[in-house]
């Protein structure tokens, strides 16, 4: 992948550092993303994000032996459609050291050439910056603002909708 970070698929080997990790996160993510905290939700995470419809890649920080954050292409759609929806995370303490620009640069290689997808979406909350600056700096394009669009912290919160088109990236 690079030398700073590998792209590893989630699995039961990684549950005790991803919870504790994710625990020490819970203020950092507040309600921007909701992270497994416990062996359960966990072993649920790993089973239902390695399917063909849905898929998470650990970001592993080479440098410290640790995880750095998650990336996940959900609802993969291949007929005429061929989109998926990205998430993404940092653990905190990983963040502004371009890791997770390194990792998503990964990941969205992997979409459009391995899955041969056409298409990748993105919906960040209109405050979260560091989530739109790491969309920005990849490449995506803001097509917009849905209103109410998902359930956040108990509340249905507004999101910006980013988009790359396979024919944006330059092979």
């Amino acid at each position: 992948m690079s030398a700073r970070i590998a792209l590893r698929k989630v699995s039961s080997k990684n549950e005790k550092k991803f919870l504790k990790l994710a625990r020490a996160s819970q203020e950092f993510h507040r309600d921007w993303v909701s992270v497994p905290r416990t062996p359960k939700a966990f072993q649920r995470y790993a089973k239902t994000m390695n399917t063909s419809q849905d898929k998470s890649f650990l970001v592993w920080r080479k440098d410290k032996k640790t995880l750095a954050g998650v990336i996940e292409l959900q609802d993969i759609y291949k007929a005429n459609f061929r989109n998926a929806y990205v998430i993404y995370y940092a653990f905190e303490g990983n963040q502004g050291e371009g890791l997770m620009t390194e990792a998503l640069l990964g990941v969205i290689r992997i979409a459009f050439k391995k899955l041969k997808l056409h298409r990748l979406e993105a919906n960040i909350q209109p405050d979260n910056n560091s989530s739109r600056h790491l969309a920005k700096a990849c490449g995506f394009k803001k097509e917009g603002l849905a209103r109410q669009f998902l359930k956040k912290g108990g509340e249905w919160r507004d999101h910006e909708r980013w988009a790359l088109l396979s024919t944006d990236v330059v092979s």
